[in-house]
């Protein structure tokens, strides 16, 4: 089912300090449960009055990711045959995996057209302790606030090159990456909260990607230590087969990132064919901001 919808999303709660601050907060993990992490608060813009962070379109319903943009007329096929109405697009970053050569403005506007909303994301930096050979690019944890803001520039520069307006997220691809570190958790997290912050700050939302058993449980843990700004949405990868976006969330559960802040990605690397044309494609269930 497709369903389209505008929602004003919330705001991140009024912050007080401005600059990266860590406080040590043994609420972000209990004994056992991961890397102890510290708070970090930035200034948040989204908090501010009269701020510029527009209100976003909310698409709920089933959708796909693929390595390259497929063609306008594959778009076609799929949007008339097929049961998705979102699609994830590789939009920027120096580690994307595969190159873009029809991802354009007119691309983008053709396909909306259509009836197709989109998930941008941006793969940048990776986690310190990644052991991702094709993505040799590493946070470094004593700039990981500066670099993750460097990061949401590129990614707003290329938003805007595709005719992407105010309030359009964009996803943070954090690959999966060994969880124990704590300096390595906590670079990603302080890399996280320094991409959100200047995203809101350019007009735009922010949203992380990761799996379920990495990023994304060191996001949940620094959201209970009470770092600040986070993403406004959470894509969370553990393919398991069910098509819900509260099934496989993990430490989100139960209480983050449910009012319409959510993308599960709970299939991979399968190949599908709708109208005589096929994909190979990972399987998406989304209750979230799209552009």
């Amino acid at each position: 089912m497709r369903t389209l919808g505008t929602a004003a999303l919330a705001a991140a709660s009024t912050v007080l300090l401005i600059g990266a601050t860590a406080v040590p907060a043994a609420e972000a993990a209990p004994p056992g449960a991961g890397p102890r992490l510290s708070r970090t608060v930035l200034d948040d813009p989204a908090a501010a009055p009269g701020s510029r962070l527009a209100e976003g379109e909310v698409y709920q319903g089933a959708g796909f990711d693929a390595c390259t943009a497929p063609t306008l007329a594959t778009m076609q096929t799929w949007w008339d045959d097929s049961p998705y109405g979102a699609v994830g697009i590789y939009t920027s970053g120096s580690q994307r995996g595969c190159t873009q050569s029809r991802l354009t403005a007119d691309w983008v506007a053709q396909a909306r057209a259509m009836g197709w909303r989109f998930v941008p994301t941006h793969v940048g930096r990776q986690a310190p302790c990644s052991t991702s050979g094709s993505k040799p690019q590493h946070i470094d944890p004593g700039d990981a606030v500066g670099q993750g803001q460097q990061e949401a520039a590129e990614a707003v520069a290329s938003l805007r090159e595709l005719g992407f307006g105010a309030g359009t997220p964009v996803y943070l691809d954090m690959e999966a990456y060994p969880r124990g570190d704590s300096t390595c958790s906590q670079a990603v997290m302080d890399f996280t909260v320094g991409w959100t912050q200047a995203l809101h700050a350019a007009g735009h939302r922010a949203g992380f990607y990761s799996s379920a058993e990495s990023g994304v449980a060191d996001l949940a843990a620094a959201a209970r230590a009470g770092s600040s700004p986070l993403p406004d949405a959470v894509w969370y990868a553990r393919w398991d087969g069910h098509a819900t976006v509260t099934d496989g969330a993990g430490d989100l559960n139960p209480d983050l990132w449910t009012d319409s802040g959510r993308i599960h990605q709970h299939q991979g690397n399968v190949t599908e064919s709708y109208g005589g044309v096929s994909l190979s494609i990972d399987r998406d269930e989304l209750d979230s901001p799209v552009g």
